[in-house]
């Protein structure tokens, strides 16, 4: 069985990666691209579907375990009756394909090894033919797939059989047996295996190298140098494209439907992504990332999809693996995703605003783009009225969501901005009385005197944590009355002190909205957002609680999932979430900057 989702550390490559647990257990790796199917997979089912397990015999969990300073580079050390040990796991920044290193090192005395290999490809559906190359080397085959093992000297030979390639071997103080698995087309010879040694340092080195380019000195560096090696992790670099997650199919409700596959990229995710990068002074990165939303976005605006692959791919189709039985039996497993072809309004406000962002970060404009973002305002300015199935991708009807209508003036907002940059005119007035019109319909509409709260959708009493962007989307002032009235109404979405997505009832209504039975939990970047906008409305003490309050349900390696389940005390969703981490960085920033306007003014006073 697997173990929680926050046992789990992630190691990667910048192409792929691969999620390692507390017991030594690799139980997730997708080769050769994050989006490619995995080989590893017992995530979502058991040892059967894929593992590469290395423990001390009889030891289920390590007693503790870190990263390597500001790196991608994990160290789990085993104390034991006979002895302590240190299993170091990294994947070197991609040479020769993808490679995952491990290195079990004797601290003291001396510790009995045990382990496994079982590779599975295709989700782990596919049982390859298992054969050793030689005494330290074996072989897993099947169809496009290979997959090669080397065992450096102390390992003892592996029993290779057709289900499994087991290890048994002692280690002793200082002595240091190294593992390297490498994934091949199987049509290719396999490239050879590194130096490790050699591969340890330049991987140290890179992330060494790039951690040093922080620009941030406020409250919880650590907490924001892990969540920006953690978004760097989860880039693909040929592409620029950051995904969601490294994982598929953990589920927002234990044993429930709520199981997706979020090893892609959405639009959704593109401003807050830049403004992270930006400001933590990664603009490498940044001007990475715009290239390849522009790039995807090119095209027909009507064809402009929520998410797209790492190489902007656009046919992702969701399928269901009924060989797996899911993490913990939450069923359906699903790969690809079916909000691929859905109708989302605020996908394109998203790329107005992200190239909007980049060019007033000093980013270039560049003339051609000018033909690319005109269109997509006008195709906005087409369909603007029509109900979507919005950010939250819902599987219920479609409705007219107010979060869709305030990113459509978001589109005309940037647009006339851009157009002002750029010096050009063309449809100045038309798109002046459309974000005009927007504003006017969303502050009608989108507004319930009631609930003294902008709301999800027209007509309704819900809140929706997306009103919480209002003021940071400059669509109205942080201390306009609405504003204030809706961060207010948030307390309704509370959950122990974190927030939900949006209103949860019991009378089967939620279900209306996004058409997918039982509950999930809280949603770890919508609490960000509140901390946000506590913090913007003039309420830092509580921002910074709020804040705090999530810090603190990182696991033990600094990673966040996508929701937390305050009742059970554990992460849910997809594994380490983006979305979650970028929303850390940008509160940080957001609290630091709260603080010096507070001293500055203090300073002020005490001079006047």
């Amino acid at each position: 069985m697997a173990g929680r989702i926050e046992d789990y550390a992630l190691i990667g490559d910048l192409e792929t990666a691969a999620l390692v647990g507390r017991d030594g257990s690799i139980d997730w790796w997708c080769a050769p691209r994050f989006d490619s199917p995995a080989c590893l997979a017992a995530l979502l089912g058991d040892p059967g579907h894929g593992r590469f397990a290395l423990a001390p015999a009889g030891n289920r969990v390590c007693n503790r375990r870190s990263y390597r300073g500001d790196t991608l580079v994990l160290d789990s050390v085993w104390e034991t009756v006979g002895g302590a040990v240190r299993i170091t796991d990294f994947m070197p920044p991609r040479q020769n394909g993808p490679r995952i290193v491990r290195i079990v090192e004797g601290l003291a005395g001396r510790v009995d090894i045990r382990g496994e290999l079982r590779v599975r490809f295709d989700h782990g559906g596919v049982r390859p033919w298992t054969h050793a190359l030689d005494r330290r080397t074996v072989a897993c085959v099947a169809g496009p797939d290979a997959t090669r093992l080397t065992c450096g000297p102390g390992a003892g030979e592996p029993v290779v059989g057709p289900d499994r390639t087991a290890f048994a071997f002692p280690v002793t103080a200082g002595q240091r047996v190294t593992f390297v698995l490498g994934w091949h087309p199987s049509h290719a010879p396999a490239p050879p295996a590194p130096d490790v040694p050699d591969a340890l340092g330049r991987t140290l080195a890179f992330w060494n190298d790039w951690a040093s380019g922080l620009r941030y000195e406020g409250p919880a560096r650590e907490a924001v140098m892990r969540s920006l090696v953690t978004l760097k992790a989860l880039t693909y670099e040929p592409t620029g494209g950051v995904i969601a997650a490294a994982t598929a199919s953990l589920p927002e409700c234990l044993g429930g439907h709520r199981n997706w596959d979020y090893r892609f990229c959405w639009l959704r995710d593109s401003t807050f992504t830049l403004s992270c990068l930006l400001r933590s002074g990664y603009r490498r990165e940044a001007l990475a990332w715009t290239d390849w939303l522009v790039r995807t976005a090119a095209g027909d605006p009507a064809d402009l999809q929520p998410l797209y692959g790492v190489g902007g791919q656009r046919r992702l189709p969701e399928t269901v693996a009924d060989w797996l039985p899911g993490y913990e039996n939450s069923r359906p497993v699903r790969f690809g995703n079916a909000a691929v072809d859905q109708f989302q309004l605020d996908i394109y406000g998203e790329v107005l605003n992200t190239v909007y962002s980049a060019v007033r970060a000093g980013v270039p404009f560049e003339a051609h783009l000018w033909s690319l973002l005109a269109a997509l305002l006008e195709y906005v300015a087409k369909r603007w009225r029509e109900p979507d199935e919005g950010i939250w991708e819902v599987r219920g009807p479609r409705r007219q969501f107010v979060h869709s209508k305030v990113m459509s003036w978001v589109a005309a907002d940037r647009a006339l901005r851009l157009a002002r940059v750029a010096g050009l005119r063309g449809s100045v007035r038309r798109w002046q009385a459309l974000r005009a019109e927007l504003r006017e319909e969303v502050c009608r509409s989108g507004w319930n005197e009631d609930r003294g709260a902008f709301t999800q959708y027209y007509g309704s009493r819900r809140v929706d944590a997306t009103a919480l962007l209002i003021p940071r989307l400059g669509f109205l002032p942080a201390h306009d009355p609405r504003v204030l009235g809706t961060v207010r109404a948030m307390a309704g979405l509370d959950d122990h002190g974190f927030l939900r997505r949006y209103d949860e009832v019991t009378n089967g209504e939620a279900h209306e909205v996004d058409g997918l039975p039982g509950t999930e939990g809280a949603f770890l970047a919508c609490t960000f957002w509140y901390a946000d906008a506590l913090a913007l409305t003039g309420r830092p003490a509580e921002a910074r609680t709020a804040f705090e309050r999530v810090l603190d349900v990182r696991n033990d390696v600094g990673l966040l999932a996508e929701e937390w389940d305050p009742a059970a005390g554990r992460q849910l969703g997809n594994m380490p979430q983006a979305l979650s981490h970028v929303a850390l960085v940008n509160t940080a920033f957001t609290l630091d900057g709260t603080r010096r306007h507070d001293r500055t003014a203090a300073r002020r006073a005490t001079a006047a």
